[in-house]
């Protein structure tokens, strides 16, 4: 098994991308962390149930749980699979303990992919998102317009724009992503496993990139 980290900023389109990518290979699985937090704790298995306490304090999730769920699932997949990770590591003392545990389950880290975009398109990618708050459909006011604006195209309601994708918020949620990212991009460049790829463009073109980068 070999494990791919999909690293970038928010609004890098990392989980479209893996998703064009796994629906193109079967042998891809695109895993994203705070999806298998939500699943290891709805199935109660034993890390997450862990998990949950935590949760329930309003505290974080230890690392070594996130770790422990993702050497789980990796000890659960048979046959040829490329884990294509998405939201950890975030930081250099992930990557160490995400190091053992790859190691305890025989598979391989292949690469790190970087996708890189512009502050000022990141911003304007993610202060353009709505959402609808009845029935959870998303726009953007450029790339992907409702039929009438403000409009949900599917059940009418007022759209909305999300606290965490005005201009303000988006500006200092990517401040702390490179305080947070910039060593572990480092990291993973020194040990040469680090691909960058352009995340600008048309999806189509982005995506072949990526494959490109883990050819």
């Amino acid at each position: 098994m070999k494990i791919v980290i999909l690293l970038g900023a928010p609004g890098s389109g990392k989980g479209t991308v893996a998703a064009r990518l796994v629906a193109a290979d079967a042998t891809l699985k695109h895993v994203s962390s705070g999806d298998l937090l939500r699943d290891a704790v709805k199935r109660q298995t034993p890390a997450g149930v862990e998990a949950e306490g935590f949760m329930k304090r309003g505290e974080l999730v230890p690392d070594t749980i996130i770790a422990q769920m993702i050497g789980d699932l990796m000890k659960g997949i048979q046959g040829e699979c490329t884990l294509l990770l998405d939201g950890f590591p975030r930081t250099v003392v992930q990557a160490e303990i995400l190091d053992k545990t790859i190691a305890g389950c025989g598979a391989e880290l292949s690469c790190a992919v970087l996708l890189d975009v512009a502050d000022e398109v990141l911003v304007e990618r993610i202060a353009g998102r709505r959402g609808c708050p009845k029935c959870g459909a998303g726009y953007h006011i450029k790339n992907l317009p409702p039929k009438v604006e403000g409009i949900c195209d599917v059940c009418g309601a007022e759209l909305i724009t999300r606290k965490d994708d005005n201009p303000e918020t988006v500006k200092n949620r990517l401040a702390v992503y490179k305080s947070q990212t910039m060593p572990l991009i480092d990291f993973y460049k020194g040990r040469g496993q680090l691909r960058e790829v352009a995340g600008v463009g048309a999806i189509d073109e982005i995506v072949t990139r990526v494959k490109q980068a883990l050819a």
